[in-house]
């Protein structure tokens, strides 16, 4: 048996009619390849499922979750399963031409590097809705994380099959992947790639992903910064509030010693609650996203539930 090169990790949910045309553009960019399409289904609820069932391909392979865990874990089981020297991953709304993935892997190739990805030169969305809020966040994570790309949110990436396998996409970091990968000290660059408009089905994404990108930013920073010396962080923290709260007091006592009635000041009862609050859930989030990467991989287990594995 000939060793796969490309392993070809599509996601889908609820993408029935974009299926077959899906299968057979990727199977007319890699021909003369030695390669695997991986489709994940993530608990899709329309007819995703039996379309994909239907097709006869002898390097289709297709992996049927349980239920919907999310894109970033339906990425994590496709993955897996990924047999290949290289693992590209796309969306599978068509937006994504897979016309792209010789060039990036030749550049993977010849050029030494561990992640090529893919940014949407033209991109084919909306403005107010897509395009205004992802340049927003890809200036935020560029400056914060200090991973030079232009474009995070393209899924259309080409990476070596070691790195892809050792990101840990728990929760929903797959918009993080560059910035795991550099974490992993992956060499990386990125290229213009096609990008089309959607034709079929609705698309998946919208404003109210931006609480979680952001949320998700602040593990990307910590991990980044701090994940071997915390103390830093959260030291740091507890200096500036113990400082803080040392010099209210001793205001407080000044005026007390002057004659002032301080007690109940509504105004300081409440900062103090909403700071130690905030600060209370950004650190319980943390520490449970370390318990919770803990808890699968010492144990080795996956946050996902196979149903039933096609064609491997």
């Amino acid at each position: 048996m000939s060793t796969i090169k490309l392993s070809v990790v599509v996601c889908v949910y609820n993408e029935e009619e974009n299926i077959k045309p899906q299968i057979q553009r990727i199977a007319e960019a890699l021909e003369g390849y030695e390669y695997e399409m991986v489709f994940v289904d993530d608990g899709s609820k329309d007819n995703t499922l039996k379309e994909l069932y239907s097709v006869e391909h002898p390097r289709l392979r297709v992996v049927e979750l349980k239920k919907n865990y999310g894109q970033s874990l339906a990425l994590m089981a496709g993955i897996d399963y990924a047999q290949g020297e290289y693992i590209a991953t796309m969306d599978g709304d068509l937006q994504n031409d897979p016309s792209d993935l010789p060039r990036m892997l030749k550049i993977a190739e010849e050029e030494g590097f561990d992640m090529v990805a893919g940014n949407r030169a033209n991109r084919q969305d909306g403005m107010v809705l897509r395009k205004i809020p992802s340049r927003i966040a890809n200036y935020i994570i560029r400056s914060t994380t200090d991973v030079h790309l232009k474009d995070y949110g393209c899924a259309l990436k080409v990476l070596k099959a070691d790195l892809a396998k050792d990101l840990g996409l728990y929760g929903e970091l797959h918009r993080f992947v560059p910035v795991l990968a550099h974490l992993e000290g992956a060499r990386l660059t990125q290229v213009d790639v096609k990008h089309h408009a959607r034709q079929f089905g609705k698309s998946k994404y919208g404003l109210s992903r931006t609480f979680k990108v952001i949320s998700d930013l602040l593990l990307m920073l910590f991990f980044k910064k701090y994940m071997q010396k915390p103390m830093h962080l959260f030291g740091n923290a507890g200096v500036i509030l113990f400082v803080s709260g040392l010099l209210i007091n001793l205001y407080l006592l000044v005026l007390k010693l002057m004659g002032e009635d301080i007690w109940g000041r509504p105004l300081i009862i409440l900062g103090m609650m909403l700071l130690f609050g905030g600060i209370q859930f950004i650190t319980i989030g943390i520490v449970v996203e370390i318990q919770m990467r803990t808890y699968f991989e010492s144990q080795q287990k996956k946050p996902y539930k196979v149903r039933r594995v096609k064609g491997f």
